[in-house]
């Protein structure tokens, strides 16, 4: 379940904070507890991105139907 902080992050945040977590994952060094942690920071960000991904591939379907009109195409007046 994501937080309220993590519903306000913006694409660009969510997506770079994620990149860190991995690069420290890949990197070792750290505890099971601090590796596990990373884990699941990682997914709580993976699930903003999507969110975000989602909304905006429902944003643009949106447009192009908008687009193609009530007849199903841009040349159907």
């Amino acid at each position: 379940m994501t937080s309220k902080v993590d519903e306000a992050l913006g694409y660009e945040q969510a997506r770079d904070e994620l990149i860190e977590v991995v690069r420290r994952l890949e990197a070792g060094g750290t505890t099971l507890e601090e590796s596990l942690a990373l884990w699941e920071r990682g997914e709580e960000l993976a699930k903003v991105c999507r969110r975000w991904l989602d909304g905006a591939r429902a944003r643009l379907d949106a447009a192009l139907a908008e687009e193609d009109g009530p007849e199903g195409g841009a040349d159907g007046e």
